[in-house]
């Protein structure tokens, strides 16, 4: 194939922004998977495993082990859920918050820079394409 298929551009970039996070995150004795399981925990009320993994669009065991890794970093607490007694909230602990705002520093900042070098016509453009292809597959209208 002399053209790139759009997939293939997809997980190249994908792959090299997840190196960029990882390097950044490794600074600070993180990872990529540890920021944004951070960015989605409230930073005050806790919030319901259910909802991360949902949100980082991670499966179950996946999410599993991260929080483990987040618990053993002393990152977050688990207290279980008043309104729920079968559910967990997870919390962020001192060091989960100045770790959590170090990760929405880092996403902020790549944002900035990519807005700084692709109009926002174009920018517009590429969520426009992303929101397409979520769908069809969501759908279930390619496979």
């Amino acid at each position: 194939m002399k053209e790139k298929t759009i997939d293939y551009v997809l997980r190249a970039t994908w792959q090299a922004v997840s190196r960029m996070y990882n390097e950044e995150a490794s600074k600070f004795d993180g990872s990529m998977a540890i920021g944004f399981a951070l960015l989605s925990i409230d930073k005050e009320e806790g919030t319901p495993s259910t909802y991360i993994s949902n949100r980082m669009g991670m499966e179950a065991t996946s999410l599993t082990r991260t929080l483990k890794t987040l618990e053993e970093k002393g990152l977050i607490i688990r207290k279980k859920n008043p309104d729920d007694g079968r559910g967990v909230l997870i919390y962020l602990t001192d060091l989960g918050k100045q770790m959590r705002e170090q990760s929405k520093a880092t996403v902020l900042k790549f944002n900035e820079v990519v807005k700084q070098n692709i109009t926002q016509e174009k920018l517009n453009h590429f969520m426009e394409v992303a929101d397409v292809i979520n769908d069809l597959i969501t759908e279930k209208k390619i496979f």
